[in-house]
């Protein structure tokens, strides 16, 4: 078979997929293949049933993203926009759980990148700070969306918990898709523009000189936050966006010795709070955010004990001269 047969045989075989389920098909073999090996009496069927395979993948791709985006996001001090735009999301989800028609996950990008459009204009142009402005927009947005909710939604239903506080059956193949989608483009443009943004984000008024777009680039970041954020509403819910979107980067602050190897260590961090998340969370029969944000934020204070006793013990205290 020539390479033309070869991509037009693999043309047939991914037809009608998106991208979601492309990149399922490609990992797929991999994770039954390391089903066997995985502990416990639930954990394996995440890499064995494709209900779970879905949410597992999407985790991961999630979790990717993150590291990057948030790492950024605390050079930055803007760690409170990721809670806000999350919020912000859930009054999209409420619109879209009402009116129907498109999946509520296209309301909620719709939300968040309005917000962040605005957020990032109003403190650019003076005319409110970021915490503020985030602050109002959080609550203005999740007060709408819970009365819409009651008024014409029928309350708090398990669809809706599940957006709040993360539920992995919600990952269907539409929402891999635009999970994905997300994923893909948020690496792509940090990818193309890590110089750049890194340039911002350490001295804006340099970089400015230098010619680099700061305001533009500053934008742009804001968008690809929103829309990724949105992505990972699904996997921890609205009120946990923060666990794998600031405490992994957070955490690896306190390792990292330079930008780049703090990237590395969310990263890993990130993926490690993700698995060991979702392990304990089908073993002990808990909701998988809430699971990942404590595995989260536990790995984030044994780190920090571990280096306050390490300086303490390996710090000179006394002066030598």
């Amino acid at each position: 078979m020539n390479i033309l047969e070869w991509m037009f045989s693999l043309s047939l075989e991914f037809e009608g997929k998106g991208p979601g389920g492309i990149l399922l098909e490609f990992l797929s073999p991999i994770l039954e293949f390391l089903g066997p090996m995985m502990p416990g009496e639930v954990f394996p069927y995440f890499f064995t049933m494709a209900m779970f395979q879905r949410a597992l993948v999407a985790s991961l791709i999630v979790s990717i993203v993150a590291g990057f985006l948030g790492t950024f996001l605390l050079v930055r001090n803007l760690s409170l926009i990721g809670d806000g735009l999350a919020h912000v999301s859930f009054g999209g989800v409420a619109v879209g759980i009402v009116l129907g028609g498109v999946a509520p996950l296209w309301y909620a990008l719709i939300f968040s990148i309005l917000a962040a459009i605005i957020i990032d204009q109003m403190q650019t142009r003076n005319l409110l700070t970021g915490d503020a402005s985030i602050a109002i927009f959080l609550t203005g947005t999740l007060g709408l969306g819970l009365v819409t909710l009651r008024i014409w939604g029928g309350g708090i239903t398990t669809d809706v918990e599940g957006y709040l506080f993360g539920s992995l059956l919600l990952i269907d193949e539409q929402s891999l898709d635009l999970i994905t989608t997300i994923s893909i483009i948020s690496l792509v443009s940090i990818i193309t523009l890590y110089h750049s943004l890194l340039a911002i984000s350490v001295d804006p008024i340099a970089a400015r000189v230098q010619g680099i777009p700061v305001r533009s680039i500053g934008l742009y970041f804001s968008i690809i936050t929103a829309a990724a954020v949105v992505s990972m509403v699904q996997i921890v819910g609205v009120l946990l966006v923060t666990a794998i979107l600031v405490t992994p980067s957070a955490t690896a602050q306190l390792l990292a010795k330079s930008f780049r190897s703090c990237i590395i260590w969310s990263q890993i961090i990130g993926i490690s709070g993700i698995l060991l998340g979702l392990y304990l969370s089908a073993e002990k029969n808990t909701g998988s955010g809430s699971m990942i944000a404590l595995v989260s934020a536990t790995i984030f204070f044994l780190v920090l004990i571990s280096q306050i006793i390490l300086k303490k013990f390996i710090q000179p205290t006394g002066n030598f001269n």
